[in-house]
């Protein structure tokens, strides 16, 4: 099974500093249509004013991924970290037993990031935080940017507290086929660009997700960029 879910018909809460697009329930958005696919919990489309962003604020068992799209954020915690995530980097999050911390963008530009929660698999772990480059000279049109998955130790990549993987895919007017594999599901979002899966046109903003579906094949449009969670098939 293929569904789409188009950007334009996503839950949407503009706060004047925050424009934010839900692709699940979150906050004060409800339908009683949508249901997380976990332990994917969290994918939100933020775009955030000059100036202005989350306060301190406290999370807990939760695995929380933050992918600057566009524009750059400034975190601090109560752990001691603090530092500036910009576009081509990604920010990962363990809050297991308790983290307190912000993120502003201090700059005169608009940021734009996709923030995903991810249920883990262990709780109440030692909190962490990690800010790490993309290697954008990496030629393969798939990469593991985190995870959680044994056969990926290997890889100099954040790990992540469930059996999930952080996976970019990217294309220019080519295709690929995807073995996403037995027992798995996955969730993605077109970061930029255009895409048709399975003879379904994906435009940037909508969420794809895909289930009992073992391979699929993705063809660029366009210049293109998913962004996906690759996830264990257990709830």
């Amino acid at each position: 099974m293929i569904k789409i879910f188009q950007y334009s018909a996503l839950g949407n809460h503009n706060y004047g500093w925050l424009n934010a697009k839900y692709h699940f329930n979150f906050a004060n958005y409800f339908n009683p249509l949508i249901k997380p696919v976990k332990p994917l919990l969290v994918w939100n489309d933020d775009t955030i004013s000059p100036k202005t962003g989350f306060p301190m604020h406290s999370h807990d068992n939760m695995e929380i991924i933050t992918y600057i799209r566009k524009g750059k954020i400034t975190h601090k915690d109560n752990l001691g970290n603090s530092g500036e995530i910009k576009s081509g980097q990604i920010q990962i999050m363990s809050a297991g037993r308790g983290i307190t911390h912000s993120e502003y963008n201090n700059t005169e530009e608009f940021t734009k990031l996709f923030q995903i929660w991810i249920e883990p698999n262990t709780l109440n772990v030692r909190p962490k935080w990690e800010n790490i480059n993309i290697d954008n000279s990496n030629e393969k049109q798939i990469q593991i940017l985190a995870s959680g998955q044994n056969k990926y130790d290997k890889l100099k990549i954040p790990r992540i507290n469930q059996d999930v993987s952080l996976v970019r895919i990217k294309g220019n007017k080519n295709s690929i086929n995807y073995d996403l594999g037995y027992k798995r599901h996955m969730y993605f979002v077109l970061s930029f660009g255009k895409v048709k899966i399975n003879n379904l046109i994906v435009n940037e903003g909508d969420g794809i997700y895909i289930e009992k579906t073992n391979k699929f094949k993705i063809e660029f449009l366009d210049q293109s960029e998913i962004i996906s969670v690759d996830m264990l098939n257990s709830y």
